[in-house]
């Protein structure tokens, strides 16, 4: 049902290939648009947007060492440091 597409990347202007297999799985996750960007530029622009993002300490609710979080925290909820936020998850 699907093939491969080769598209022109927004920001570098690169051919790259949009695979059956990457559009099966836009697919199933209901996205609509198919990328505009490569994956190297795909993987810079998060990575700047990451180096952009302001980060807030908290003391963890569990083990009470710092955590650093990109929100501010609020008086009425639990922050947990990775480590901690790490085995909640895994519950």
């Amino acid at each position: 049902m699907y093939q491969d597409k080769t598209l022109i990347c927004k920001d570098c202007g690169n051919e790259f290939v949009f695979t059956a297999g990457e559009q099966e799985f836009y697919a199933e996750k209901g996205f609509e648009n198919e990328p505009v960007r490569c994956k190297d530029c795909r993987a810079s622009r998060k990575a700047s947007i990451r180096e952009k993002r302001e980060y807030h300490e908290a003391v963890c609710a569990e083990c009470g060492g710092v955590a650093k979080v990109p929100f501010i925290p609020k008086d009425d909820r639990p922050v947990y440091c990775s480590e901690c936020f790490g085995k909640k998850s895994a519950e």
